[in-house]
């Protein structure tokens, strides 16, 4: 199998500030058809709208280097258990993925989900962060459920709120619209940061940023900036 799954920018420093972006790419690797119209493959379904552009920021001009997926969520979504039903999507926000109804499960699993975090793990291992960012963005409405979200950024923890603590008071200072684990619940939807950072006591930030917010290059940098600037003074306020 020749596809990239994956994609790493930077080089980490022992103790330094790393980031992670799962939902980065709405690629879909040869030989697999969604049977998704290409304007859905636009969506916030198949990808987090801005997220990479962010990511990508914080690598080359932040000097927090970047892990980044380059296969799209409906394929797999590398930000679930590996048992999760949601793992290969069949519905997502209330449109069909036909393609994915009796799909290969396992071959997905071993081609691309184990992979891709043994990749992380190991990339993360060498590194040794003193702080982890894995981000994400929301839409400002679901398709399927018209509530708003009117949240800037969120911030989202589990057992493990060293970070999202300081974070949460540093970007409130800042005047931005802060969720405190919204627009979803850490202690629910977690499973990279549950994996990779929970689990080995490393700190970090689960950052949900609104992807009207990102869309364009100058929304990007604005945010890249600020969770750089933030993420430093939280990596301090952790030592």
């Amino acid at each position: 199998m020749s596809e990239l799954l994956f994609e790493q920018i930077g080089t980490p420093h022992k103790g330094g500030i790393v980031a992670v972006c799962d939902h980065a790419s709405n690629h879909v690797p040869d030989g697999i058809e969604l049977g998704v119209p290409a304007e859905l493959m636009e969506k916030h379904i198949a990808w987090d709208i801005g997220a990479a552009g962010v990511t990508e920021r914080l690598a080359r001009r932040h000097d927090i280097p970047a892990h980044l997926a380059c296969i799209s969520r409906l394929v797999i979504d590398l930000h679930r258990e590996e048992d999760s039903p949601g793992l290969i999507p069949e519905m997502s926000d209330g449109h069909l993925i036909p393609g994915n109804i009796g799909a290969d499960r396992e071959r997905r699993i071993r081609d691309y989900y184990i992979p891709y975090h043994q990749a992380m793990a190991e990339w993360l291992d060498a590194a040794e962060p003193g702080l982890i960012l894995s981000i994400h963005s929301f839409t400002p409405a679901l398709e399927s459920d018209a509530q708003a979200r009117p949240w800037e950024i969120g911030i989202l923890y589990n057992q493990d709120d060293r970070a999202a603590q300081h974070a949460l008071r540093l970007f409130a200072a800042q005047g931005v619209k802060v969720g405190d684990n919204e627009p979803y619940s850490g202690r629910l939807l977690n499973a990279t940061m549950n994996r990779h950072a929970e689990a080995h006591g490393r700190p970090y930030l689960a950052i949900e940023l609104r992807n009207d917010l990102i869309e364009d290059e100058a929304g990007q940098a604005r945010w890249a900036a600020m969770i750089a600037d933030i993420a430093g003074r939280v990596a301090q306020e952790l030592e």
